[in-house]
């Protein structure tokens, strides 16, 4: 399992693939007008608190940016560090992994319930009415961005439909040239919950990536997807926490 981690590391963290990617000596970070942040470092005790003032001086004037911290990554005092810069840490998530050819790549889903593909305009209009009401907020430029990685080959998505209501969805990124597809956004409108609609999805989703080739699949997994995810065969190795800077 571990091996899995340093292969995680060096594949998608490392050298991830997309827009507004820029590799530096100690860290990988995004700037993109949807997302911006640090993914990846390597860091010790003898540069870490340079490292974190060269990045924040990066990012001064674009407004929220995030350093997307992991439980395994050093010095074993980041955390510490970086709220001492002046992060300030969201809720954590559990890391988990699967191998795909362990889990199951189709399901039962109520009756009434389609699942369809997102692949234009007027799919992405859906699944940003999911995030809406199941996250919260504005998710429009999450729909602009998601329009464009859907263009690029590089994502997949799914929204359930309820008649002509979306009630969940998700989608995954292909990290094409590695081992690994990584699920994001999964989730169902709180009337539609406890029903399979969210197994279904991940279902969908894991047989996208058996089909493409992909040998993991990786979740950034809620505390309410978590026990749901680990029921279907998802390892927990680590943890994941966003510490935001403005």
């Amino acid at each position: 399992m571990v091996d899995i981690l340093s292969r995680y590391d060096e594949q998608v963290r490392r050298h991830p693939q997309g827009d507004g990617v820029e590799l530096a000596d100690r860290v990988t970070r995004f700037v993109t007008d949807a997302w911006r942040g640090v993914v990846w470092s390597d860091l010790d005790e003898t540069n870490a608190d340079a490292v974190i003032a060269q990045e924040i001086e990066r990012f001064a004037g674009l407004g929220e940016w995030e350093w997307k911290h992991y439980s395994f990554d050093t010095p074993p005092d980041l955390g510490d560090r970086l709220r001492s810069a002046g992060f300030v840490p969201e809720d954590e998530e559990t890391l988990l992994f699967a191998d795909v050819t362990n889990l199951p790549l189709d399901g039962p889903r109520p009756a009434g319930v389609d699942l369809r593909a997102v692949e234009d305009e007027p799919g992405v209009e859906l699944l940003v009415r999911v995030h809406d009401e199941v996250f919260g907020g504005d998710n429009q430029a999450y729909g602009r961005w998601l329009l464009g990685e859907l263009e690029s080959g590089r994502e997949q998505a799914v929204v359930a439909l309820a008649g002509d209501r979306p009630i969940g969805g998700g989608r995954i990124e292909l990290y094409d040239g590695t081992e690994f597809a990584g699920l994001y956004g999964g989730g169902t409108v709180a009337e539609w919950r406890h029903r399979g609609i969210f197994r279904a999805i991940v279902a969908h989703r894991a047989a996208l990536a058996s089909a493409r080739g992909f040998r993991y699949l990786q979740v950034d997994a809620s505390d309410d997807s978590r026990p749901i995810l680990q029921r279907l065969g998802f390892v927990r190795l680590g943890t994941t926490t966003p510490f935001i800077r403005l």
